[in-house]
């Protein structure tokens, strides 16, 4: 992974520190921001290949850097890292852009294995064949990344594109949480969250909640299934 650099924004410096001698023992190269507003400033220079963000910050929180970065860039990878532990904080991270989710105490080797994940997707998607995509009045540019339904535009974040990308390949097919775990997030075990619930849910807002007919369709203990009816 040359040329890789990541961009820890943590003001706790014990923590912090302890997170970026471990990434470098690992060959990850990477730099601390004790504050959200120096974060920022340095997400937003396009150094970074990975963000690894806090929620309590001074000066500019975690949800807030998040958006600013967003803004700029859809495709950086963000992992918030943090005590809060609420549902509630999850979504709000989730729905600013974040695309992971660490809940403070953590193991480092879990957070290393994710990281790991991300860098590997990023380097991994450079070029996607281009091709429309149709279910229904749902139609997907692969290329474009634009999405509409019944002619209509939908703003989808990255991780969302992917993940419906892959329901609408996969179309008639009832697909698991371990093949989409694996498949979107290259996770190949069981990380203990919701997270793929989670995106489903916001892709189910945006994809059928306003439109007829419903696309996404749960099977219990089984997985998810993308059909016209």
């Amino acid at each position: 992974m040359n040329d890789i650099r990541i961009l820890i924004i943590e003001d706790e410096a014990k923590v912090a520190n302890a997170i970026q001698q471990g990434l470098e023992e690992n060959n990850l190269p990477a730099d601390v921001a004790y504050d959200g507003l120096i974060g920022k400033k340095m997400a937003l220079s396009g150094r970074d290949n990975l963000i690894i963000l806090d929620l309590n910050l001074p000066q500019l929180n975690g949800y807030e850097v998040c958006k600013e970065i967003r803004q700029q860039n859809a495709r950086l990878p963000i992992i918030m890292l943090t005590a809060l532990g609420a549902m509630e904080d999850k979504i709000e991270a989730f729905n600013t852009g974040a695309d992971d989710y660490i809940v403070k105490p953590f193991d480092f080797r879990e957070l290393l294995a994710r990281v790991q994940v991300f860098l590997k997707r990023s380097a991994a998607s450079t070029a996607p064949a281009p091709k429309v995509l149709r279910v229904a009045d749902l139609e997907i540019d692969d290329e474009s990344k634009i999405v509409k339904r019944s002619g209509q535009q939908i703003e989808l974040t990255a991780k969302e594109f992917a993940l419906l990308v892959y329901l609408v390949r996969n179309k008639g097919r009832v697909v698991s949480r371990a093949d989409i775990a694996e498949k979107i997030w290259d996770i190949t075990f069981d990380t203990g969250t919701n997270v793929i619930d989670v995106y489903v849910n916001f892709l189910r807002k945006k994809i059928d909640k306003a439109f007829e007919p419903k696309l996404i369709h749960t099977r219990p203990g089984m997985g998810y299934i993308l059909k016209e009816s």
